[in-house]
This record gives C-alpha cells, structure tokens and sequence, in this order.
C-alpha cells in the first residue's frame, strides 16, 4: 500500500514525460538521490512548475508506490534566482547539479553532499568569492565526502608528514622530498612543486566543516595552482564526461 512522504531536498534534473508531465530527479535529505514523477508540471498554471525546475530547494510531499514516487505538493525555500540570473552563475551552478548528480546514489546517505550543493550555490551569489575557487573548493569537498579525495595529510610512499613539497597525480596524493629525490618516473604533467598555501588550502578544504568552507580566498597564483592539479586529478580518477563542464570551459576558462 502506497503513502505520502515528506522529504527535504533540491530538484538536479528535469526531463519531459508525455504531453504535461515532468520527471525529476532530486538530491533529499532523508532518502538520497531519487526519481520522482511531477504530474502536470508542464502545464502553465500548474502548482508544481515550481516544484519540477533545477535548483528549487525545500519541501516536497510525494506519493510513495511499489516502484516510482509522484509529487503530490511542493513547498519551495529557495529557488537561488540569483544564480540563474547571472550566466556564468548558471553555467557554474548546473555544473555542480550534474556533479552532484553523478556522485549521489538512491538510499544513501548525501546529507553531507545536499548540504555542500546548497552552501556551493549560494556562495556563487556572494561578490566576495572567485567562482573559480568555489568550484574547486565544491569538487574537492564532494570527492572527499565520497571517500576519493587524494591523500595530503602524508607521504602516499613513506607515511611522512612533514615536507610534502610535491603532488604527484597518478600517485593519488603527496609525496615528500626524500621520496621525490628516490622516485625514479620522469617529469609529468601530473606533478606539482606545491605551493605552501596550495597544501595547506587543499588540506583545510578536506578536513573542514562544509559551513566552514566558504570563509577565505586564495592569491591567483595558488589558485591557479589548485585548478591545474584539479584538472589532472579529474581526468585520471573520473571516469565520466561532463557535459556542462564543456560548455563551462569553453565559454569562461578557455
């Protein structure tokens, strides 16, 4: 037997169903990442247009089947307008909505990751941050919520903490000097003579609170730093293309 649930949660993806209908995908608090039928949300007066529309943040009341949950009514908190408003926003904001999209599975537990998306739109909206670095700081933070987040707390060779001056990609972390000067593979584009404040950056964004996460900046050239070892770090540990990220780069990074 069927019943009405309430679960807190952000719409990540819409798709067009029949003549009137919407299917939604939605990033909640109680229940992950989970597929819903919004019955007539394209019909211009209908209550849940709002309900079927990336990045609607609230309530949503749904009738629970034997297989498939259908919105019944929707109580929107935050719609983040400010974000869909400004364009490189909205490119930056539905990048993170597919990441978030990738990396979330039904029944689990994405507290953490609705919390990061939420507090990652919103810092999109503040003057007071480089859209650059609050992307890095959103992929980071949801690579290590997911457990992929590369080592750079130690030596990924020897376990030493201290002197990690390189970051070596396809060695998944740091490594220290008395490694690099053993370490016998050639010089690669997926090595990095790390800045100080690069290390120390990437290691406050792992271990952080996610409400902590958004409170300082970074000089350009360490956060150009970040992006290139970011970059490298992406293509050797995701295994997935993402659409949006394209269009990002190719519209605001070159």
């Amino acid at each position: 037997m069927g019943q009405n649930i309430v679960v807190t949660g952000m719409v990540l993806k819409v798709m067009p169903i029949g003549d009137y209908d919407r299917r939604i995908t939605l990033l909640t608090k109680e229940r992950g990442k989970i597929t819903a039928f919004a019955k007539g949300a394209r019909r211009p007066n209908s209550a849940l247009v709002a309900a079927a529309t990336p990045f609607s943040f609230g309530e949503f009341e749904m009738f629970e089947g034997r297989s498939s949950y259908t919105v019944v009514r929707a109580s929107i908190q935050n719609y983040f307008r400010e974000v869909q408003e400004e364009l490189e926003a909205t490119y930056y904001g539905c990048y993170f909505l597919e990441f978030a999209d990738y990396y979330c599975q039904e029944n689990n537990d994405e507290r953490e990751m609705l919390k990061l998306l939420y507090q990652s739109l919103r810092a999109l909206t503040s003057a007071a941050y480089d859209k650059r670095l609050v992307r890095f700081i959103f992929e980071l933070k949801a690579m290590a919520v997911n457990g992929e987040a590369p080592n750079v707390f130690s030596c990924v060779r020897c376990g030493e903490k201290e002197n990690l001056r390189w970051f070596v990609t396809r060695r998944g972390g740091c490594i220290c000097e008395t490694c690099k000067k053993k370490d016998p593979s050639p010089e690669e584009s997926g090595r990095f003579l790390l800045e100080e404040s690069t290390l120390y950056t990437m290691q406050y964004i792992i271990s952080a609170r996610v409400e902590k996460l958004y409170t300082f900046s970074v000089s350009d050239s360490v956060l150009r730093q970040l992006l290139a070892i970011m970059k490298s770090y992406r293509a050797v540990y995701l295994d997935h293309s993402f659409q949006t990220l394209k269009m990002l780069e190719g519209l605001f990074t070159g």
